[in-house]
């Protein structure tokens, strides 16, 4: 045949799926995309940790990528999106349990985890508490915070308290826009901010348990393989001094996106990650 005629490789079907999976707290739900072929014959299944406040729908449009070759997994964290709060306000330890009693629910044997901000701290916790069922890690953004970043945050109580004339809500969509990615679009940037509105008063919990995470003493316990993304974000300093905590990380500076690179870049994401974790 000519090479000139020759038909082009059929574009791989990729399966999105929605699901609930019992854990310490209740019922998380989870998205899930996995090719057609089934996924679990495939490589190593991807779990995905959303930051905070917002849940897995961060993740929607870098799903289908993803997925092209393995089982991928994104849970609302406790508290977040569609999954059972917890009854007292967690630390990481508690988020990175729940997670790890879904990895146990759904019989994986081994997974990768791929964390984004808070998740970069989850993924670490599960990567250190179960180091045999963790094989890679892809931090987007890493939570490594000094005194001073935990005094800035507490300075400026979140959320904004709720108001009669709704300016609690105009103050939080000035805090979106004043973090606003480039590319972002407003009508992505309004999902963003319904996601956060939807999590309530308590979506707080996982961005207080971020800041107060010790990722100097945590970060160089870690054995597997990491692989750090930094967008510009507010985690581009506290990013780059993981450098020097993390034993194995490769770095890549993704200087030309912020918040919202999952919205933007979801393919970029896919492929930095694919190439790592293969």
């Amino acid at each position: 045949m000519n090479a000139r005629t020759r038909t082009p490789p059929a574009k791989p079907v990729v399966n999105l799926r929605r699901l609930y999976v019992d854990c310490r707290f209740g019922q998380l739900h989870v998205r899930s995309a996995f090719p057609s072929s089934g996924g679990f014959d495939e490589l190593t299944p991807l779990v995905c940790l959303h930051q905070s406040p917002m849940s897995s729908r961060t993740f929607q449009p870098f799903l289908a990528p993803m997925a092209t070759d393995r089982s991928v997994f994104a849970p609302d964290m406790p508290g977040f999106g569609e999954s059972d709060a917890p009854p007292s306000q967690p630390a990481i330890a508690d988020y990175a349990g729940a997670m790890l009693d879904f990895i146990d629910q759904m019989r994986l044997r081994q997974v990768d985890l791929l964390g984004y901000h808070t998740g970069s701290a989850i993924a670490a916790e599960m990567a250190l508490a179960r180091p045999e069922r963790i094989r890679r890690i892809v931090m987007v953004a890493v939570p490594a915070l000094t005194a001073e970043d935990r005094a800035a945050f507490d300075a400026s109580p979140r959320p904004a308290p709720i108001r009669e004339d709704g300016a609690h809500l105009a103050e939080e969509w000035q805090r979106s826009l004043r973090w606003r990615g480039p590319g972002v679009t407003l009508e992505q940037l309004a999902a963003g901010f319904a996601e956060k509105l939807h999590n309530g008063p308590q979506a707080w919990w996982g961005a207080h348990a971020a800041v107060q995470w010790p990722a100097a003493e945590r970060l160089p316990r870690l054995t597997q393989p990491v692989l750090v993304l930094r967008p510009r974000d507010d985690l581009w300093e506290p990013t780059l001094r993981a450098r020097g905590l993390l034993r194995q990380a490769q770095f890549t500076d993704l200087g030309e996106y912020g918040f919202g690179v999952f919205d933007v870049a979801p393919e970029v994401i896919a492929r930095e990650a694919r190439a790592f974790l293969a």
